[in-house]
């Protein structure tokens, strides 16, 4: 399958420092995970008899992924929030869009459910002397930062204490984002609200957290190779014989996979570029790859792609990767490459 990378770091909270083994130590017991202020986020996992999955003090829920979860408040009394952090695999590019999205479950204890989820998009990681809400005045305060803030919004209240519900938004970015913080950026008087229980016991809205992901648009992932617009890849698993030019049963295992990818985007456009060893003529060699990259075109197009969106070149035998001394060298040079852009 094409996938696009998530650059969130251990995104469903599966490797850990410590097992937990009381409330409120998150911030030491998650890898690369911290707390941005001095609210109390808990970790859950299976390995924990105190702090476990899926029976917790707050109600019981499965992990949406393998054997963990965050769990926070998102509303509570005197403004007392929790939230959670993350540093990226990288920043993010200025003017690409991204799309964020988790998984939340309000936990049975809750007393009320909220509907706006809210996203910090940070330079630096934060440490706010704070228990109460991270508002626009906070971030501000912190010095030599930037920031850009988001809110998931969803037309309904995320009140379902037994299924996992996922929550997504896109955005745009400002080319600075390095960190992910997540948690209610308002404060009670502005956060829109609804009581889940008859009677309240004050104790707030409180959600479990899985599978946090941040992807970009314009990415792909194919097998272990990330795949940027305008980067050339090679093909993993098309070689060719000498003097041959016809796709293999492992090639179109990988086209299949390629077209996938392009049938899902119809903006993606591909370039393929054929190369061949030095063994015959330098014009012999140009039509040979040409042949080469035409045929894995001619594979896209009559599996269903625009004629339009694909386009092949052959370079012959002047763009080596290998030496073509051994048989192994010129092996690796009979190869095939792709591009992918964005229309």
């Amino acid at each position: 399958m094409c996938l696009s990378q998530n650059l969130v770091k251990n995104p469903s909270f599966e490797v850990y420092e410590i097992c937990p083994k009381t409330l409120g130590t998150f911030n030491e017991d998650v890898k690369h995970w911290s707390t941005p202020t001095n609210g109390t986020t808990d970790y859950f996992n299976t390995c924990s008899k105190v702090m476990g999955a899926p029976e917790n003090f707050n109600g019981v829920q499965q992990p949406k992924y393998g054997n963990a979860y965050a769990g926070l408040y998102f509303y509570a009394p005197a403004d007392y929030r929790e939230y959670i952090q993350v540093p990226l695999k990288g920043m993010l590019r200025k003017g690409v869009a991204y799309t964020i999205s988790f998984y939340v479950s309000l936990a049975e204890g809750s007393d009320f459910a909220v509907k706006d989820f809210g996203v910090v998009m940070s330079y630096k990681s934060l440490d706010v002397e704070t228990r109460k809400e991270l508002s626009r005045g906070r971030l501000y305060r912190t010095e030599r930062n930037q920031f850009q803030t988001i809110e998931v919004n969803h037309p309904k209240f995320h009140k379902d204490k037994t299924d996992w519900l996922k929550v997504e938004a896109s955005f745009k970015a400002k080319g600075f984002e390095r960190y992910l913080i997540l948690g209610n950026l308002r404060n009670n008087k502005g956060t829109r609200k609804v009581q889940t229980k008859r009677k309240e016991t004050k104790k707030g809205a409180y959600y479990y957290i899985d599978m946090v992901s941040l992807t970009a648009d314009s990415d792909i992932i194919l097998g272990e190779s990330e795949i940027k617009n305008d980067s050339l890849i090679a093909f993993k698993n098309i070689h060719f014989d000498f003097d041959h030019f016809n796709l293999t049963q492992e090639a179109r295992v990988e086209l299949t996979s390629i077209l996938s990818r392009l049938k899902e985007n119809p903006r993606l456009m591909i370039e393929i570029h054929g190369h061949t060893d030095n063994q015959g003529t330098q014009y012999y060699n140009h039509l040979l790859s040409n042949k080469r990259a035409k045929a894995i075109a001619k594979y896209l197009i009559d599996a269903g792609v625009s004629r339009e969106r694909v386009s092949w070149f052959g370079h012959g035998s002047t763009k080596p990767i290998s030496n073509n001394i051994e048989e192994t060298g010129r092996a690796k040079n009979r190869r095939a490459e792709f591009l992918l852009k964005i229309e």
